[in-house]
């Protein structure tokens, strides 16, 4: 097949236009690819611990939030509270008490723990899950002092309720949206002797203790007559529990209605 000469100049021409386009086309992309790759990476931690620092900010802007709208809250109702028919004053402070809503004081316990050194002279058993203070660990202290009659209790320096719930993330314990790093410290309200008795008596606290001697896991327990345990800074709705029928809950809260 023959080729008229004139018609190449035109096809050379439409070839050098197409490869500046696609070369265009490229440029753009790889623009706008590296300003949304830098976007994502501002944006999105790379990390578990990361992401858990960057909500951890975002739930304290929010709890001061919180605080500002119940504060104003608390103002309104106050100035409605007397046009409200709110049953026995006794009464309602009991409520108030039994749901972690007061702040309180009273004689009893506080439980310190802490990882063991990371510096110090191991067994050759020992791992770096033997080393640090787990969930279970603070969970096996709460119980074992609610079953020594704690009336009331603190972790960190949050109020202990029915609906507290913590993890640990990592090597940190998150708590209320809030992490906290070791050494744990939870506070109880009650009979000192019976709190350290039950303690003592409990079989997690006993398997924590052998840990205590061998790795140097952190335990102290002290006594006091003046401690100071917060109210509770969070909701106290239950969403999925029900009193089982037949419960009374508080006597005589009938007079509330």
């Amino acid at each position: 097949m023959s080729h008229h000469p004139g018609h190449r100049p035109a096809r050379r021409l439409r070839g050098t236009a197409s490869v500046g386009l696609v070369l265009a086309l490229a440029g753009l992309l790889f623009t706008a690819n590296a300003k949304l790759a830098a976007g994502q990476e501002t944006r999105h931690p790379a990390d578990l611990g990361e992401l858990a620092a960057v909500e951890s900010d975002r739930v304290e802007t929010l709890a001061g939030e919180v605080d500002a709208l119940r504060a104003e809250v608390e103002e309104l109702t106050s100035e409605q509270s007397v046009a409200l028919d709110t049953g026995e004053p006794e009464l309602v402070g009991r409520i108030a008490l039994a749901a972690g809503r007061t702040p309180v004081t009273g004689p009893g316990l506080t439980v310190r723990l802490t990882d063991a050194p990371a510096d110090g002279s191991q067994p050759e058993w020992a791992g770096p899950d033997d080393l640090v203070v787990h969930q279970q660990d603070m969970q096996a202290v709460i119980n074992a002092l609610w079953a020594g009659g704690a009336e009331a209790m603190a972790l960190q320096d949050q109020r202990v309720t029915a609906t507290t719930a913590f993890r640990c993330v990592g090597n940190v314990l998150s708590l209320g949206g809030r992490l906290y790093s070791p050494p744990y410290e939870v506070r109880a309200i009650g009979d000192p002797k019976q709190l350290r008795a039950a303690l003592l008596a409990d079989p997690e606290i006993q398997r924590y203790l052998e840990y205590v001697d061998a790795v140097g896991l952190g335990w102290s327990v002290d006594a006091s007559d003046d401690l100071t345990l917060p109210g509770t800074e969070g909701g106290s709705t239950l969403e999925f529990a029900t009193v089982p029928a037949g419960t009374v809950v508080f006597p005589g809260a009938r007079a509330l209605s």
